[in-house]
């Protein structure tokens, strides 16, 4: 399967929301969905760090990083651990480092932008909130999908 989104818009149309096309594609892995679990953090990656590490099948990270293009939230060591725990896909609204290694890994990963530079680890953050970016609200127990066409939520799982 190379495109899953326009199938599912052609069935489910009424039950899907689409994301503001502001992501570029980073991961291995281009189509992904599941259930969805928030982090929102400001240059600030603990709670990325502490989500990676517990088990990620069926799930996908969805983090608001305030569109910060200063600091990167997710590099590959972060990466590597999500793939490890089962994480389906990570998005980011903010950006990433280490580009060239993620793409490499069986992993999704969306997010606006790349910045070399690595965030603080000062505890800051809240997992499981609701968030808002790109047009769209995400809460946690909601279902992510993504491919190349884009980003979009449901309530509940949609059959494909």
């Amino acid at each position: 399967m190379l495109d899953l989104l326009p199938d599912l818009f052609d069935n489910h149309a009424d039950k899907l929301s689409l994301a503001q096309p502001i992501f570029n594609d980073y991961g291995g892995k281009k189509i992904f969905f599941g259930e969805i679990v928030t982090v929102s953090c400001y240059n600030d990656n603990s709670k990325v760090k502490e989500l990676v590490a517990t088990d990620g099948r069926n799930k996908v990270m969805v983090v608001d990083g305030k569109a910060s293009i200063t600091n990167a939230l997710l590099g590959d060591m972060l990466a590597e651990q999500a793939v490890k725990n089962g994480w389906q896909a990570i998005v980011i609204n903010g950006c990433i480092r280490d580009a060239g290694t993620i793409a490499t890994l069986p992993l999704a990963v969306k997010a606006i932008g790349c910045c070399p530079i690595k965030t603080e680890k000062l505890g800051k953050g809240e997992i499981n909130s609701i968030i808002s970016f790109a047009n769209l609200s995400f809460n946690p127990g909601q279902y992510i999908y993504g491919d190349s066409n884009g980003l979009a939520i449901s309530k509940a799982l949609l059959s494909f």
